[in-house]
């Protein structure tokens, strides 16, 4: 359940630092400083997780935003994640990590259409892709992965700090008929099944 990486204390050191600080000197500003920095450790929670049954689960916490069969016949399904989230990813299948490729772009809100030239990291194996997508708050992608590695099924992928989401192309084994979710579902990330 504890933070995880050095980013959370770089984004938590600074308001904390100046809240103190004010408080020593009877600010009201400090209450705000100490306050942000609790807020930054929180967001930046990473509890355990374990999938709930056979099949791929969700890379993300949050609400089910879109499930689509592409031109390729592959289902994307997309999770937007809000601040109160947990925002630390997850595998959705085991496989064995080809690529992580980063691709700049805007801040647009992710629930929306234009986040479609977001910044983003890209995971892919032979089977899957996950796909990490900034939001309008969200400046900072971490993905803990690299290419080579082989990854099972829950294990944490990366982290998005301050709002986002996370896309899934789901292997070609899996059809629309397959997924279990709903959009507008509430899931959560390495313990929701998705597909079977």
């Amino acid at each position: 359940m504890l933070a995880r990486g050095p980013w959370t204390w770089k984004y938590a050191l600074p308001p904390a630092v100046v809240g103190v600080a004010a408080l020593a000197a009877s600010s009201p500003w400090g209450v705000v400083g100490v306050a942000l920095a609790a807020f930054v450790v929180w967001f930046h929670r990473d509890p355990d997780r374990s999938p709930n049954g056979a099949g791929v689960v969700v890379p993300a916490d949050g609400t089910v935003s879109v499930i689509r069969t592409r031109d390729d016949g592959r289902v994307r399904v997309g999770v937007f994640m809000n601040v109160h989230n947990v925002h630390v990813n997850r595998v959705p299948v085991a496989g064995r990590v080809e690529s992580v490729v980063h691709e700049p772009g805007g801040h647009r809100p992710a629930f929306s259409k234009e986040s479609a030239h977001n910044e983003r990291v890209r995971v892919e194996t032979a089977e899957w892709t996950v796909v990490l997508i900034a939001g309008a708050f969200a400046r900072r992608i971490h993905p803990y992965v690299e290419a080579g590695e082989d990854l099972a099924r829950g294990d944490r992928l990366g982290h998005i700090s301050f709002g986002s989401r996370a896309d899934v192309v789901l292997p070609p084994a899996y059809d629309r008929g397959d997924v279990v979710v709903e959009s507008g579902q509430t899931v959560r990330a390495g313990e929701t099944v998705l597909a079977r």
